[in-house]
C-alpha cells in the first residue's frame, strides 16, 4: 500500500512535503504554501491527536462550555481532502532517516520525503512532585485534556491549579463554570507575571477573586497527598490544600526527541537559522519546537510569522528572513481584556505614562526610552494595544508628540488614521495570525466590503472576534469614499446579506409567514438554508407572529428536539424544572424512582437548583417523561432556563422578602418562553444576594421597602455583573417590568444574542428609558401576554403528534 502511493506521488512530478505535527503552526505554513505554490508539492500531514487542525488557544472556551469542540476546528476534514492533503490522524513519526529521507511512523509506515517539517509543538511541564502520579493529576493542553477535566468536574468538587499564568487561569475559569471549587497556586506573589506589572497583576487577581478564584500566591509546592487517588497539595510551609483534582500549568517544553534521534541540533529547542533550516539539509522546523537566535516562542504571532518565512522559502519566493518577533500577548483573562507587549517592566533609562481609573477598572502605561515606546500594559481596555504595538515594532519616533496623548481615553473617537499608519506586517488577528498587508491586500484583490466576507476569505476575527472593530477600520481605510459602513454589518450568516435588524424588518414588511418561504422570497444564497439561520428564522417568525405561527421542529437544534441535552458518548441528560430550587418529598420520590427505573448512572444537583439526571439513552427519553410527569427544565435551549433562590424571610434572619415565593412566580410566569438566548434569572431575599442575582440576565434583590432589578448579568465566559436596572415597591411591579424586560430583549436582541451582550449593545440607560415610558411598557407587557397564552409543551405536542419518533431514530444534528 504505501509503495503504491508512493510511486503514485513520484509519477506526479510533484516534490513530496510531509509536515509532522497537524497544530496551529505547521498547517499555517501549509496554509501560505498552498496560495503561494499550490501545484508544487504532494502534501502528507501525520498528527498525533484524533482530531483535525483546531485552536488551542479556544480549550478555554470548549471547558468553559461556551464552545463544542467542533466549534474550535479551523481545518475541518474536508479542507484536506479539498486541496489534496493527505491526513494521517492518530499517527505518530517514531523515526526521522535524513539519509534515505524517509519517516517511519509507529503504524509502521514509511514515508519518503524531499522536504520535512518539523511542527511537533511542546510537551506541558509536569513537576516532579512526590504523587504526581496519583489519578487526578493532570496537564491541560489538548482536547482530550480538557475532556478528562469535564468528566472529572461530575464528579470531584475541589480542584487546584499549579501555575497563575495564562493557562492556569484559564483552567481555574473552566473549574468554576464546571461547578467546582478551585484554588490557583503560584509559586510568585503575583500572577501573570510574564505578561504584567505589579499593578495590572493585581488589578486583575482582585477581578478574578470577585469571580470566585481562590489565590495561594508565594507557595512552593512539596508533594501530591493520598492514596491512589489526589486528596491535597502539600507545601513547604507546611500547609495543605486539599484537592480531588490536580492541574498543572507550570509551562512548556519543545518537543525534541524526534529531532535528537535523527541527530538535529538541539538546544534545548530545535536550532533553526533565519530561514527556519535546521542542521540537517531539507528539514525545517517552525513554532514551539524550534528556537531561533536563542529563544523559543510559545505565543501565536510569532508561530505564524516564521510560518509565513518558511511558506515562501519552500515556494521559492523571494523573502526576507525572520529575525525574531516582538512578543506581544492580547487576549482576555476570564471576561477581563488584557494586553502586554515589548518590555513592560522600567529599567534604568525608561520613563513610563500610567493612567488608572479604578472606577471603570482601567490602567495603562507606556514605557518609553530613547524618545521611542519600548513596550506597553493594558487592563481593562486595550482598545490602544495595535496601535502601540505598531509604533513599537516600527520603532516610530514620539519627539514633538504630546506625551499623554499616547494613551486615548477609554472608548474616545474613532482611531482609523492610527490603523491606516500601521505598517503591513502588523498583525491585526492575533488568534490566526492575519496580518494588516494579507487583509488589505484580501480588500483590494477579492472585492471584499464587510467584515463577514473578510473573515471568510482570509479568517481574520474568525476565533474569538476581538480584532472585528480594527477589520472594519481597514476596510474604511482600505475602501476611502467607496467604503459603505452598512456593508459591513454583521449577517445573519453567509446565505443572506442581511443583518438581523434587516432580517426581522423584512419579515415584518412582507408579512413572510414560514421558513422556507423567507429564504425564497429574500433570496437565500442556499435554498435549505443553514444550521445559523433555520433557528434563527425560525425564532423570528414565532416571536412576530405568536398566534399564527407553527413551530418548524426541523429548524431547532437537535437537543431541543430530543428535550434533553446530547452528550459526547450519545446519551441524554434530562433535568425536569424545579420551580424556584424548591421541590418536596412526593417530587424528590419519583424522580428517584425514575432514575431507578431507567439505571440512570448520574444524579446531580445542577448550579442552578435542579437534578439532572445524566446518561440517558435515546429510548428512554419519552417513558422517561411520563413516568417524571414534570415539566421540562429547559436545560437546552433558549428559553428561561432557572430561577434561583436564596431560602427568603421565612427562614433566614437577614432576609427581608419571600424570595423563594417571587422567584417561583417568575419561573411559573416565563417558563416557555421562547427567547434569543438562554435566559437565567435569580431572586435574592437581601443585599447579601446568596442567590448571585448580581451575575444573572435579569436579577431581583429584596431591599428595605421594595426591589432592585439587575439586567445583563452574566458569570459565564465572558463574565459581567449586571447593570441596576430600576428599583420598585411590590411584587407585582417587579413581574410587570420583567415582562416588559424581557419582551423588549426578545423584539431587539439578535438570535443568540445573551442579554449581557444586548445590555452592552443598546445601553442600559436606553433599556431603561424605554420600559419606564407607561405607553411603550403597556404594550411590550401585551405583548408578552399573546406570547405566553400560545405557548405550549413542545415535548407534549411531539409526543402526540409522533413526530418525535422521527427525532429519536433519525437525529440530524443542526449544530
Amino acid at each position: 500500500m504505501n509503495d503504491s502511493m508512493n510511486r503514485t506521488r513520484n509519477d506526479s512530478g510533484k516534490e513530496r512535503l510531509v509536515l509532522v505535527g497537524n497544530g496551529m503552526a505547521g498547517v499555517n505554513v501549509i496554509e501560505h504554501l498552498l496560495k503561494l505554490a499550490p501545484d508544487r508539492y504532494s502534501i502528507t500531514i501525520f498528527g498525533k491527536e484524533p482530531h483535525p487542525n483546531y485552536n488551542r488557544i479556544l480549550l478555554s472556551y470548549v471547558l468553559a462550555g461556551s464552545s463544542s469542540v467542533a466549534d474550535i476546528v479551523t481545518h475541518p476534514t474536508e479542507w484536506y481532502a479539498d486541496n489534496g492533503i493527505e491526513l494521517r490522524r492518530g499517527e505518530s513519526i517514531v523515526a526521522i532517516d535524513p539519509e534515505r529521507k524517509h519517516i517511519t511512523s509507529d503504524q509502521g509506515a514509511v514515508v519518503p520525503y524531499d522536504k520535512l517539517i518539523l511542527a511537533t509543538g511542546s510537551n506541558p511541564f509536569m513537576l516532579p512532585l512526590p504523587g504526581a502520579d496519583k489519578e487526578g493529576v493532570m496537564a491541560y493542553r489538548t482536547i482530550q485534556d480538557c475532556e478528562k477535566m469535564m468528566e472529572a468536574a461530575r464528579t470531584y468538587k475541589k480542584a487546584v491549579v499549579i501555575g497563575g499564568g495564562l493557562l492556569g487561569l484559564e483552567a481555574a475559569r473552566g473549574f468554576l463554570n464546571l461547578g467546582m471549587q478551585v484554588d490557583v497556586v503560584h509559586i510568585v506573589d503575583t500572577i501573570m507575571e510574564r505578561q504584567l506589572d505589579r499593578t495590572a497583576s493585581k488589578l486583575l487577581q482582585e477581578a478574578l477573586e470577585a469571580q470566585g478564584m481562590n489565590f495561594l500566591l508565594g507557595k512552593q509546592s512539596e508533594a501530591i497527598i493520598g492514596d491512589s487517588r489526589v486528596q491535597g497539595l502539600r507545601f513547604k510551609d507546611g500547609t495543605v490544600a486539599e484537592a480531588d483534582l490536580i492541574v498543572m500549568a507550570v509551562g512548556i517544553r519543545p518537543n525534541v526527541e524526534l529531532a535528537k534521534q535523527a541527530g538535529l541540533e538541539v538546544n534545548p529547542g530545535i536550532v533553526v537559522n533565519d530561514f527556519l533550516e535546521t542542521s540537517l539539509a531539507d528539514i525545517y522546523a517552525v513554532g514551539e519546537c524550534a528556537m531561533h537566535r536563542g529563544t523559543v516562542y510559545g505565543l501565536v504571532a510569532p508561530l505564524f510569522e516564521q510560518g509565513a518565512v518558511l511558506a515562501k522559502r519552500l515556494a521559492g519566493v523571494e523573502t526576507k528572513p525572520y529575525e525574531g518577533s516582538v512578543v506581544y500577548t492580547k487576549l482576555k483573562v476570564s471576561g477581563v481584556d488584557v494586553f502586554s507587549g515589548g518590555q513592560f517592566m522600567e529599567t534604568e533609562g525608561t520613563k513610563t505614562i500610567r493612567v488608572q481609573d479604578d472606577f471603570s477598572g482601567i490602567y495603562k502605561k507606556v514605557v518609553i526610552q530613547d524618545n521611542k515606546i519600548v513596550g506597553a500594559v493594558l487592563f481593562g481596555d486595550t482598545s490602544d494595544g495595535t496601535r502601540l504595538m505598531g509604533m513599537i515594532r516600527s520603532g516610530t519616533s514620539i519627539e514633538g508628540m504630546e506625551k499623554t496623548s499616547l494613551l486615548k481615553e477609554s472608548g474616545a473617537g474613532s482611531s482609523s488614521a492610527s490603523v491606516a499608519d500601521l505598517s503591513d506586517d502588523t498583525i491585526i488577528c492575533g488568534c490566526n495570525g492575519v496580518s494588516k498587508g494579507t487583509i488589505c491586500s484580501a480588500i483590494r484583490d477579492q472585492g471584499l466590503t464587510s467584515v463577514e466576507e473578510v473573515k471568510n476569505c482570509t479568517t481574520a476575527s474568525r476565533s474569538c472576534g476581538g480584532c472585528k472593530p480594527l477589520v472594519s477600520e481597514l476596510l474604511a481605510c482600505t475602501l476611502g469614499d467607496a467604503f459603505d459602513k452598512s456593508a459591513s454589518k454583521e449577517t445573519v450568516c453567509g446565505c443572506t446579506n442581511l443583518s438581523h435588524d434587516e432580517l426581522v424588518a423584512s419579515i415584518r414588511e412582507k408579512g413572510l409567514t414560514h421558513v422556507r418561504e423567507v429564504m425564497h422570497v429574500l433570496d437565500w444564497k442556499h435554498s435549505e438554508g443553514c444550521s445559523k439561520c433555520r433557528p434563527a428564522l425560525n425564532y423570528y417568525l414565532a416571536m412576530l407572529n405568536p398566534e399564527t405561527y407553527k413551530d418548524d421542529r426541523s429548524s431547532r437544534f437537535v437537543n431541543e428536539r430530543m428535550h434533553a441535552n446530547i452528550q459526547k458518548d450519545g446519551t441524554y441528560s434530562v433535568v425536569p424544572r424545579i420551580y424556584g430550587g424548591v421541590t418536596n418529598p412526593a417530587q424528590l420520590k419519583r424522580i428517584a424512582e425514575v432514575a431507578e427505573k431507567y439505571n440512570v448512572p448520574t444524579v446531580k444537583l445542577t448550579g442552578g437548583q435542579r437534578i439532572d439526571l445524566l446518561g440517558v439513552r435515546k429510548e428512554d427519553l419519552v417513558p422517561m417523561w411520563a413516568d417524571l410527569d414534570m415539566p421540562s427544565g429547559y436545560a437546552y435551549g433558549k428559553a428561561l432556563r432557572t430561577v434561583k433562590t436564596c431560602v427568603g424571610a421565612d427562614f433566614c434572619r437577614f432576609g427581608t422578602a419571600d424570595s423563594m415565593g417571587m422567584g417561583i412566580r417568575l419561573e411559573q410566569r416565563f417558563e416557555r418562553l421562547n427567547t434569543p438566548a438562554k435566559v437565567k434569572m435569580a431572586v435574592s431575599a437581601c443585599p447579601r444576594n446568596c442567590a448571585e442575582s448580581g451575575i444573572k440576565d435579569l436579577g431581583i434583590v429584596a431591599i428595605d421597602g421594595g426591589w432592585e432589578l439587575y439586567a445583563g448579568g452574566n458569570g459565564g465566559v465572558k463574565v459581567r455583573a449586571g447593570d441596576l436596572l430600576l428599583t420598585v415597591k411590590t411584587e407585582d411591579e417587579v413581574v410587570e417590568y420583567a415582562e416588559a424586560y424581557l419582551q423588549y430583549y426578545r423584539e431587539s436582541a439578535k438570535y443568540g444574542e445573551r442579554t449581557s451582550e444586548w445590555v452592552n449593545r443598546v445601553g442600559i440607560e436606553s433599556i431603561r428609558a424605554h420600559i419606564q415610558d407607561d405607553t411603550n411598557r403597556e404594550s411590550l407587557c401585551k405583548r408578552m401576554d399573546i406570547a405566553l397564552s400560545v405557548a405550549k409543551d413542545p415535548w407534549k405536542e411531539a409526543v402526540e403528534s409522533k413526530s418525535i419518533q422521527k427525532d429519536l431514530y433519525e437525529v440530524v444534528e443542526t449544530r
